[in-house]
């Protein structure tokens, strides 16, 4: 087995021939099959038996070649000379050199303001090419309030209370996702508060006069009326009105005031 980090010229050796003649009837060379990522050295003991070393050549992926197999010939020096053959198979093991991916890098929502809570709002979602341990994405939210729930395992958002459009319009949030092996991956989370008409109107009022002549001509201003609605868009225009029958009118003016 050989880790994903291992460093290019990096060796590995050990006896894996024997022959039982002697002189040069006896292992003399060892040869591996052509391959882009490994090479062989021949080296010799102090007694002289010969034993190969492998070397590494180059940075090994596991994520794009996991096994590597490569043939190992043993010859000896006779005439003719007899060889044997030996398949390696080299395991290229996991480092944890790659960090987490989420599949946007920023989510957006709309949501109403006033969903229960415990409502879904979205999942946010990260891969790892690693394997193992180091492919286990673990989410937390970085920096926010406690409004929303966010499930370290699943990436699921949820709301831990009742929104108000007319407090918090909009949210931002960031996501952190990170491996086993300690790589953190980072997204953006917006979430838009929806209005809904949940507010009344608010009417103030305030008199000119205290009391009304009998002959009083018309168009006569007799008080001022302040409208005001929480809510946005339609939901915050109003209209106003007298229910029955009676000698006056109301006149709108801007800015959601009227005239009596």
């Amino acid at each position: 087995k050989v880790e994903s980090e291992a460093l290019a010229t990096s060796s590995r050796s050990r006896k894996v021939a024997e022959d039982a003649d002697i002189g040069l009837n006896s292992l003399q060379a060892y040869q591996l099959s052509l391959s882009p990522s490994f090479s062989l050295v021949n080296k010799e003991k102090q007694d002289g038996s010969k034993y190969p070393e492998l070397v590494l050549e180059q940075p090994l992926d596991r994520e794009k070649q996991s096994y590597h197999r490569l043939v190992l010939t043993a010859s000896d020096g006779g005439d003719p000379p007899l060889s044997g053959t030996t398949e390696l198979r080299i395991q290229v093991t996991d480092a944890n050199d790659n960090p987490p991916v989420f599949s946007q890098d920023v989510y957006r929502v709309s949501l109403g303001e006033n969903v229960p809570p415990g409502t879904t709002v979205l999942q946010v979602s990260a891969t790892d090419q690693d394997e193992g341990a180091n492919s286990e994405i673990t989410y937390s939210f970085y920096r926010t309030g406690q409004v929303f729930s966010l499930n370290s395992k699943s990436g699921e958002i949820t709301t831990l209370n009742t929104l108000d459009f007319e407090a918090v319009k909009e949210y931002s949030m960031v996501v952190e996702g990170r491996d086993g092996g300690g790589l953190v991956a980072q997204c953006t989370v917006e979430i838009s508060v929806q209005d809904e008409n949940d507010n009344r109107p608010d009417i103030t009022f305030h008199s000119l006069v205290k009391m009304i002549l009998e002959n009083a001509e018309p168009g006569m201003l007799i008080a001022l009326i302040k409208i005001h609605d929480r809510d946005s868009g339609e939901n915050g225009e109003v209209n106003c009105r007298l229910e029955g029958e009676v000698p006056f009118q109301i006149i709108s003016s801007p800015l959601s005031k009227a005239r009596l």
